[in-house]
């Protein structure tokens, strides 16, 4: 299935709406609700969630249709809002906020290096570690560079503003767009350290090539 498709040209349709109407409803423009309907950008579960409550339909609905899966019976359109009117249609069952993205990665390079794909392949329910983090994620760990702290398929979960310290888990990604999830070990006014274990290595990158560096707080299991 193409991640990028969906149905919310069709369900804009027969929900009898304008670009510009809905983009009203869900407060965007005209110009994103058409670029999600071309899929040029990832309809994304929070957006997901909008557009279901404008459109009244449940989220799942926005979703492509497989040759075993029925499409789904059209539903009536919220009521455009007013201060007066009644409670709108029920949200979906989690709030998007209860989740969090998982970000992909493919290694490639050197010292075991990761590559990320572009947006999150898929959301889990937000560890306690992260309950009210903003920009929280979770990465999969690919390789065997860090066993046996870390292991290949391990489910690692990321809270961007902990500060480091030595002996962190981290996850860098370097301005070159590549990924090294490592062990913090310093960082000097010119030089971030980290350390491998398997092989065993001390890394030094200058603090030129490195564009986040964020603390690991917790993991799941594969």
């Amino acid at each position: 299935m193409d991640m990028m498709s969906n149905r919310l040209k069709e369900f804009r349709a027969r929900a009898g709406l304008s670009m510009q109407a809905l983009a009203e409803r869900v407060g965007t423009t005209a110009s994103q609700i058409n670029k999600l309907e071309k899929g040029e950008r990832r309809l994304t579960l929070d957006w997901m969630a909008r557009l279901a409550t404008a459109l009244g339909i449940e989220a799942g609905d926005l979703l492509p249709t497989t040759p075993s899966t029925p499409p789904a019976a059209p539903r009536p359109p919220a009521p455009t809002p007013r201060s007066e009117a009644a409670p709108g249609p029920t949200p979906p069952a989690r709030d998007p906020r209860d989740l969090i993205p998982v970000r992909s990665a493919a290694r490639g390079g050197i010292e075991q290096e990761m590559f990320l794909d572009d947006g999150p392949i898929d959301y889990i329910a937000r560890p306690h570690s992260l309950r009210h983090v903003r920009d929280a994620y979770s990465i999969y760990m690919v390789g065997e560079s860090m066993i046996p702290r870390f292991r290949p398929g391990q489910l690692l979960h990321i809270n961007p503003y902990k500060p480091a310290q030595a002996g962190s888990g981290v996850v860098v990604t370097k301005t070159d767009n590549a990924v090294l999830i490592k062990e913090f070990v310093r960082s000097t006014e010119a030089t971030l350290v980290l350390r491998q274990y398997n092989p065993p290595l001390e890394l030094n990158y200058p603090l030129g090539e490195v564009r986040d560096l964020h603390t690991v707080v917790g993991l799941d299991e594969p």
